[in-house]
């Protein structure tokens, strides 16, 4: 199924004159020892848009083995899409991040939160839209989510745990393309922590101010992405950057900004194209 966004990228992509081809990689295969390009992908500049983990990082690693420039890299889509790795590329890269800890038994989650302190946030490592993450209140409550984690994929079992940080009831989305912060917006949820659009959350336009595009664009860098979202909360000590997106959504950013995401991303890749 193709998305809103895919569908955006195409039509801006027409309405420039730049050519571009949609590949559905369930109906693609890709040789590992072959020569040469993968023929299904003709165009030497792939913009990745698979939504699934895996396949997302395996035809990435494929394609840029055949010659293809993959925007974004196996790198960028290694370090954002596993929240662990993401955390770790933004501290040393210097972007504020909230205080984070990683444990890998009952017991080892239990010690992290009693330092974290409570109310603290469990995610998994990797996931997205919001998915399995769960607002630690208190002790008894963490114990029985921690509980129930042990008896689910043992990728579950690495427990990747956040402070709460204490915000006002939104957090902020930016897009990146290259190194500039093209738009960002406001999310808000009613009802839920989270504030994801994808559970409903609301978005409102946000204006990029100078420290939300020096610590978006400085937090794109801190894994290499040329098209990423950012993810940024309000603290009582400034802005914190708690994830990147890899293959960011944008389809209510768009009419809430007026800012043309796609056609923004089309003269980026067909930029890099003319190099």
């Amino acid at each position: 199924m193709i998305r809103w966004e895919e569908k955006a990228i195409a039509q801006a992509a027409e309405k420039r004159g730049v050519k571009a081809t949609l590949v559905d990689l369930k109906e693609m295969e890709i040789s590992l020892t072959g020569a040469g390009a993968n023929p299904k992908v003709a165009e030497k500049i792939v913009l990745q848009r698979c939504v699934s983990h895996y396949r997302n990082l395996y035809s990435t690693a494929a394609l840029e083995a055949a010659g293809h420039t993959v925007v974004n890299s196996l790198r960028t889509a290694w370090n954002s899409s596993d929240k662990l790795l993401c955390t770790l590329a933004l501290k040393r890269a210097g972007v504020p991040t909230p205080e984070t800890h990683v444990a890998f038994t009952e017991e080892g989650a239990m010690r992290a939160l009693g330092e974290l302190g409570y109310p603290a946030v469990l995610k998994p490592a990797v996931g997205s839209w919001g998915r399995l993450a769960a607002l630690l209140k208190d002790e008894d409550f963490a114990r029985a989510i921690i509980e129930d984690r042990e008896y689910m994929h043992p990728s579950y079992q690495v427990y990747y745990l956040q402070e709460y940080v204490k915000r006002p009831p939104r957090d902020i989305r930016t897009f990146v393309i290259g190194d500039r912060t093209v738009a960002a917006i406001y999310r808000t949820s009613a009802g839920d922590w989270r504030t994801n659009t994808a559970r409903g959350g609301k978005a409102e336009p946000c204006k990029v101010t100078k420290e939300i595009d020096d610590i978006s664009v400085k937090a794109a860098k801190a894994v290499e992405g040329r098209f990423v979202g950012v993810d940024l909360m309000e603290s009582k000590d400034g802005l914190v950057c708690h994830e990147v997106n890899n293959t960011t959504e944008f389809k209510n950013s768009v009419p809430a900004t007026g800012i043309d995401i796609p056609g923004l991303a089309v003269d980026y890749l067909a930029s890099l194209d003319r190099r």
